[in-house]
């Protein structure tokens, strides 16, 4: 069965967006560190963020269930066929995921 591996690549914050719209103090996400890897055919990730799922899982499902591209390949380079490099939707931190289609 083909899967995916879900790795965090990054925890960001934009900090003139924050410094205008966050609260004093806040840093970047809190639920997902970098290098965490979690593994996924269709459901949600045990520890995996709700929010964050809610912007990648379809790429998830895409990807688990063979899709090879994206757009055109105007988007991912061709050479990382099965990759999708997606964020959560949180505009003041949001974490960079990449999604691979492993086999499983």
């Amino acid at each position: 069965m083909k899967g995916c591996r879900l790795t965090i690549l990054k925890t960001t914050l934009q900090e003139d967006l924050a410094k205008e719209y966050g609260i004093p103090g806040l840093s970047t996400c809190p639920l997902m560190k970098e290098g965490q890897v979690f593994y996924s055919s269709y459901a949600k990730p045990d520890g995996f963020c709700d929010e964050a799922w809610k912007a990648v899982y379809q790429y998830v499902f895409a990807l688990a269930n063979g899709s090879e591209g994206w757009y055109d390949d105007t988007w991912i380079d061709p050479k990382h066929k099965g990759v999708a490099i997606c964020s959560c939707n949180d505009g003041l931190r949001p974490v960079i995921i990449k999604i691979e289609r492993v086999e499983g």
